[in-house]
């Protein structure tokens, strides 16, 4: 019994959290669920100045908070690297406060790090696209480190799931 209990601990992996902003939170949160090792995702708001924003302050730009998704993830079956190479994938890094029709500070690309190691992650990630050619402007995306993280409210969580769609078509 004890032999049993040593490999259960053992393989007891502490879960992880990324957070990312790629415009409208409900595509990217769709995008991020269906990823193995995912093991949950909270949309919300990072990056303001105001505490515990509501979406209709948000959306008036004045509290500089960005739509984002937290993504709780096991490190042994994701890599925060793999979350990052999906993150670029899924929305256009090149456009400053806009993802298709969304226009706003708040849909801005930002990729938040908690630790030196992420942030090279990214510093690399970016740097590897940009020089590729992959895209024909530069990256806008910011980096920022990792800041109070407020989820949104009830209505704005699993949004796809709760109407029945698969995801954005964007």
């Amino acid at each position: 019994m004890f032999s049993l209990m040593g490999f259960i601990m053992a393989n007891d992996v502490e879960n992880k959290k990324a957070v990312f902003a790629a415009g409208c939170f409900w595509g990217v949160e769709s995008t991020f669920q269906q990823m193995d090792g995912v093991k949950a995702t909270t949309v919300g708001y990072i990056g303001g100045k105001v505490k515990n924003p509501s979406y209709e302050l948000v959306c008036t730009g004045l509290t500089g908070h960005a739509e984002a998704v937290e993504v709780e993830y096991n490190p042994q079956v994701v890599s925060f690297k793999t979350l990052l190479d999906t993150f670029f994938e899924l929305h256009d890094p090149t456009t400053m406060n806009r993802q298709g029709p969304d226009v706003g500070t708040q849909y801005r690309s930002a990729a938040y790090f908690s630790s030196e190691e992420e942030k090279e992650i990214i510093e690399s990630k970016i740097n590897a696209l940009n020089e590729s050619g992959k895209f024909s402007t530069k990256i806008v995306t910011e980096i920022e480190a990792l800041s109070e993280f407020y989820s949104a409210e009830d209505y704005h969580q699993d949004y796809y799931k709760k109407r029945g769609i698969d995801g954005c078509a964007i």
